[in-house]
């Protein structure tokens, strides 16, 4: 029998909390870490209608990278979809567990995966801990120089989005050392270039600072922050390596970007 703590051990042994940023929630979020688990669902969020997806593929654990409750809640009243979607994972018995900026941080984890995406080879952090392995982002180099737009073009593809957002003053510039760091990382442009980078892939980059990259010469790529969905397909082929047949377990087929590009 495996419990839902069996995999919570392998998973923070894997990404353990103490690799988390300051007041990230990261962790148990719902149910009973001592319940029996069969089937894992993977996923980049909790939302309801990937809990609508766990019911029907009758899981019973979800792992996903952002957790289900950044905020806490002021009440439980069900006409809250958010509530009402707790009220459901409770009801079916669904733990939930998220690896945020843990997972991100980890080696072999989440940025490690956006890199081999990239197809960046001698990977490094970009923003290292002490001890020279883990960190925030990662750094690396690709194959031959690549023009920026041509870049760009292929992780359009590779992320599957129908657009991205490129900050550049030349879109024909060759760049080969590429920094990259899942989600929210606009704030890291200036290392990605001190540390060497000729291009900085993330998401969520503000409008003034958009200006201050341009100003500086920089480039930066922004495929969206969904593009960290990519992490659903190697977290499931984790729950396999450790628990082998086991443990059923798969990513999401739900698509949780908000966004529409029109």
């Amino acid at each position: 029998m495996i419990t839902a703590q069996m995999l919570i051990d392998q998973i923070e042994q894997f990404a353990p909390k103490t690799l988390a940023e300051a007041g990230d929630p990261t962790g148990l979020q719902i149910g009973d870490p001592n319940q029996p688990i069969h089937r894992v669902m993977t996923a980049l969020d909790v939302r309801p209608e990937v809990v609508a997806e766990a019911i029907a593929q009758s899981v019973d654990f979800i792992w996903a990278h952002h957790e289900a409750m950044f905020f806490p809640a002021k009440n439980l009243d069900l006409r809250q979809p958010q509530n009402q979607m707790y009220a459901d994972l409770i009801k079916h018995n669904i733990v939930v567990y998220a690896s945020h900026t843990n997972l991100d941080s980890a080696t072999g984890g989440m940025n490690d995966w956006l890199a081999d995406a990239l197809a960046l080879t001698a990977v490094e952090p970009l923003v290292p801990n002490a001890d020279g392995r883990t960190g925030l982002g990662r750094i690396g180099m690709l194959a031959t120089p690549i023009s920026v737009a041509d870049y760009a073009a292929q992780l359009r593809t590779r992320f599957g989005v129908q657009t991205l957002r490129v900050i550049a003053d030349d879109l024909t510039k060759p760049i080969q050392k590429v920094a990259v760091l899942g989600g929210d990382g606009g704030r890291y442009w200036q290392q990605a270039q001190a540390a060497g980078a000729d291009a900085f892939v993330t998401a969520d980059v503000y409008y003034h600072v958009g200006h201050d990259i341009l100003a500086a010469g920089f480039v930066v790529i922004d495929p969206d922050h969904h593009m960290e969905a990519i992490a659903a397909t190697p977290m499931a082929d984790k729950v396999h390596e450790w628990f082998g047949e086991q443990l059923t377990a798969f990513p999401t087929t739900t698509n949780t970007d908000p966004y529409t590009y029109i």
